[in-house]
């Protein structure tokens, strides 16, 4: 929805390509239209999304350790600390697709 005029529109799913893993419901983004029509989605560059699916995290485990995959509310999957848990929301930069701290 546009923010000034309040004018819904639709973002074709070619158009977003990978975008849409970092893309939630009611987030601000920059949409880049032509005539009516929108040409580009451009991201912050990093966004905050939810663990929803990892593996426990397990007494021991330290940020200097290894990593292990967290799929995100989005369906992103990136490679986190072993520290962090599901219910967590952590920060990812929208660039490289990694994890870059909590949130």
């Amino acid at each position: 929805m546009d923010n000034h005029d309040y004018e819904q529109f639709h973002l074709p799913l070619e158009l977003l390509g990978d975008v849409v893993e970092y893309l939630k419901e009611g987030e601000n983004t920059i949409v880049t239209k032509h005539d009516g029509r929108p040409l580009s989605v451009e991201l912050p560059p990093k966004v905050v999304l939810e663990v929803t699916e990892t593996t426990p995290g397990v007494k021991g485990d330290t940020a200097s350790g290894g990593t292990k995959a967290a799929t995100l509310e989005t369906g992103l999957v990136v490679q986190v600390p072993l520290f962090i848990n599901e219910g967590e929301k952590i920060r990812v930069n929208t660039e490289t697709g990694e994890y870059v701290e909590r949130a």
